[in-house]
């Protein structure tokens, strides 16, 4: 999870402009959307505790390095005070990455910069099957968007190739959030359901994806997973 406090494009003080000689790209880590994030990821971990998840915090950043970052770890000690109850921890970004690959279990939710976030978010992606595989959520104060990671692909349009996993998925991610949001258990248990869907239709080992070497196109796996949901729905 990962986000971006107010992170782009800016000049110093001293109006460093980019050159034949060097280019500047500049971090600016802010205490409101920082304490967002904090508080949002310790609210999920508890949430998914619930549900049978670790329900652990690691922050991500490299405050060992840069100040910037050191400042969001600070902010981060100073939220978790408030959830005694959630384990948390630290990682920084080059050990989170080696761990992602040696020990992926051992993370649960994850709260970093935006840019350590998009790198870290892909390498995730490709330990759970990659981009076809994996949904994505961008949640804001009143909406979100949920969506595959992937792009359009339109060079498999039309061949019924393309993985429809990661939109599933993604779909339950969305049901998930709005039933925390309005109060309403049976959507949270709706995108359960279809999560535990997807993991039996896969678990039966008939699917295998174009892009991971398979021959199941968009159709198949579509009937595999609404065959599973028919199950767990009666």
């Amino acid at each position: 999870m990962s986000a971006n406090p107010s992170r782009g494009f800016s000049l110093s003080q001293k109006t460093q402009l980019d050159s034949e000689a060097a280019a500047y790209n500049l971090i600016k880590i802010s205490r409101e959307i920082s304490e967002k994030l904090f508080h949002y990821s310790f609210r999920l971990a508890r949430n998914r505790r619930k549900k049978g998840r670790p329900g652990k915090v690691t922050c991500i950043d490299k405050a060992n390095v840069l100040s910037s970052m050191f400042y969001f770890r600070s902010i981060f000690d100073e939220v978790k005070t408030r959830y005694p109850d959630i384990l948390s921890d630290y990682c920084y970004v080059d050990a989170a990455a080696l761990s992602l690959i040696r020990c992926p279990w051992n993370f649960d939710v994850c709260p970093t910069e935006n840019q350590f976030g998009d790198i870290l978010s892909d390498e995730a992606s490709a330990l759970m099957g990659g981009m076809g595989m994996a949904p994505s959520g961008e949640i804001g104060d009143n909406n979100a968007v949920f969506q595959p990671c992937h792009g359009s692909a339109p060079d498999i349009a039309g061949t019924g190739r393309a993985n429809p996993t990661g939109m599933i998925l993604s779909g339950a991610m969305m049901l998930d959030y709005l039933g925390d949001k309005f109060q309403c258990p049976q959507a949270e248990k709706a995108g359960d359901i279809i999560n535990q869907a997807v993991r039996n239709a896969y678990s039966a080992g008939s699917l295998l994806p174009f892009e991971l070497g398979g021959s199941s196109g968009c159709m198949e796996i579509i009937k595999a997973i609404d065959s599973e949901l028919e199950k767990l729905f009666n």
